[in-house]
């Protein structure tokens, strides 16, 4: 007997340390979702690169043990779903890999990755019809897993931000659970062009560290981002962030890999990268209390009303128009490929929210703002919490001067969703042009605090305190958005707009000009007329393709 009982303790010593390590190297448990997407629409050409290397990707994991998803030119309803089988398949303790190669877009300090089918005209769109990388990360580590990795292949030149930025501003840093090791393609805020090759150089560089036997997977990951530095001569530097809190390796060895719980790696390893630093949502004070405003009823626009508004008993609201909307025809307006898939969608689902209000920002990008109107109404009737509704349809009254409905909006945006920016920032405009300069200013102060390098309230800001008396303060405003973007109210006839507050005919008149001179800047293609708000209310340049 007392043989036995020495042989078990015997056995639970030995045996015992090894546990913590088959936990951590357990093939078994290794999940990864390598998404490649290529065919986007509003691009000129498909990628050559993220099918290739999104295919390759994954069957180096599955040789190194991981149980792969591919998805290639993935919807936003595919991508969802993949995103949700990998949620499903998460064990407690598990390995958790996602791969990302196809266009991303950083919007409020978060990275998204973007597929194919997003329709994209605003910065809101960004985060409506894009994944967030930090949701991700958090989604994964809610399930369980012990080590998450995201490689995210995305920091390229991309077709959408030319259309509300006059800059393309690659990836943001993530701020993502312990345990979690994240690598980009290229440095923050940074973007490269594919080299026209069949794989990208990061992805190269990586297969090849990650066939290493033996090397930690922020070993691996280090090293890739030098022989991509290298081989790009440093115009291309890869950025990495870990908070790695066990050993992880690609491919184990069969010896030399194995060491006991608490032992130091075998392999030095350079100092990581220090983490970003973390990502404050400041707490904000509610919003500055609004004085009402006495204006009088704006008086009907200048802008010819569509057979649209009045469908005839045997047709749907969503056939085509046939007069003229601001010189342009609303037959041709219904012919733009993006309307024609929109009203499409609509005729077989009319109550489709999200088709109603891209729809009507399609129609506000090229001057139907009746129409524009008509869709943001139909859209919050179905969904009347949709705070990005309410602040494009704040800034779509804003351009035809019906201020008070404009305020409402706005209010209402930030009562669904307090301290949002773009409505803070849509309702400054509002009070700038309504003479309300002290409630303007309040509205932008509280934009810049949350995002310092939004530039339209940085110039709105500069604006209202030069109306309200501080003219070397406001030039400072003024010059330091011109700094960040030195097109920033460029068009005299804009910047005299946004220093005189509407509500007479006249003044409205004043705004039909200014609309000419948009469209002029905006007609060679609404995917060049760039965010329809800011481009006509600030600062009045044609987002030209770079």
């Amino acid at each position: 007997m007392k043989i036995h009982v020495a042989l078990l303790a015997i056995m639970m010593v030995t045996v015992a340390p090894l546990v913590p390590s088959m936990a951590a190297d357990n093939r078994a448990d290794r999940f990864a979702l390598v998404i490649g997407n290529a065919k986007y629409p509003d691009a000129e050409a498909p990628l050559k690169e993220p099918i290739n290397d999104a295919r390759e990707v994954a069957d180096e994991l599955k040789r190194d043990g991981f149980s792969v998803e591919v998805g290639e030119n993935l919807t936003g309803e595919a991508m969802r779903r993949a995103f949700d089988k990998l949620y499903a398949r998460i064990k407690p303790g598990s390995v958790a890999l996602i791969f990302f190669s196809g266009f991303g877009v950083q919007s409020g300090r978060q990275s998204y990755m973007i597929p194919v089918d997003a329709q994209i005209w605003t910065e809101p769109d960004v985060r409506r019809d894009g994944f967030s990388l930090e949701s991700v990360l958090g989604e994964i580590n809610g399930r369980g897993a012990g080590v998450k990795i995201a490689l995210i292949d995305a920091s390229r030149r991309n077709p959408f931000e030319r259309r509300f930025r006059s800059f393309s501003a690659g990836l943001a840093p993530v701020i993502a659970p312990n345990g979690t090791l994240v690598m980009y393609s290229a440095a923050l805020s940074s973007v490269i062009s594919d080299n026209g090759g069949d794989h990208s150089l990061f992805v190269q560089e990586l297969l090849k560290e990650i066939r290493v036997p033996d090397l930690m997977a922020e070993e691996t990951l280090n090293r890739t981002r030098v022989g991509v530095t290298r081989a790009s001569r440093s115009e291309q530097v890869p950025w990495i962030s870990s908070s790695l809190a066990e050993d992880f390796s690609f491919i184990p060895g069969s010896g030399s890999g194995a060491k006991p719980p608490g032992s130091v790696a075998a392999l030095p390893r350079p100092a990581p990268e220090p983490p970003p630093l973390p990502r404050v949502d400041p707490v904000l004070p509610p919003p500055p209390k609004q004085v009402e405003l006495k204006i009088p009823p704006p008086e009907k626009p200048v802008i010819d009303k569509p057979v649209l508004d009045k469908p005839a008993a045997d047709k749907p609201a969503a056939d085509k128009p046939t007069e003229k909307i601001d010189g342009t025809t609303a037959l041709a307006l219904a012919d733009d490929p993006t309307v024609k898939s929109l009203t499409n969608k609509l005729a077989d689902n009319p109550d489709d929210a999200g088709a109603l209000y891209r729809r009507g920002q399609v129609y506000a990008s090229k001057g139907a703002y009746n129409l524009a109107l008509k869709d943001f109404d139909a859209s919050l009737r179905l969904n009347p919490k949709d705070v990005e509704a309410f602040n494009n349809r704040c800034w779509t009254r804003t351009v035809i001067g019906d201020l008070q409905a404009a305020l409402k909006d706005c209010n209402e945006a930030l009562r669904l969703r307090p301290n949002f920016v773009d409505a803070l920032d849509s309702r400054g405009l509002v009070n700038l042009k309504s003479g309300q300069t002290k409630n303007a200013i309040a509205d932008f102060d509280a934009a810049l605090r949350i995002n310092p390098r939004l530039t339209s309230s940085l110039y709105g800001r500069g604006l209202a305190k030069k109306r309200n008396g501080a003219i070397s303060e406001g030039e400072l405003d003024i010059a330091n958005a011109k700094a960040m973007d030195p097109n920033a109210g460029a068009d005299r006839s804009v910047r005299r707009l946004m220093c005189e507050p509407m509500g007479t005919a006249r003044e409205r008149r004043r705004t039909d000009n200014v609309e000419d001179v948009w469209k002029k800047m905006s007609h060679r293609s609404p995917f060049d007329a760039g965010d329809w708000r800011r481009t006509f209310v600030w600062d009045g340049k044609s987002r030209r393709r770079r």
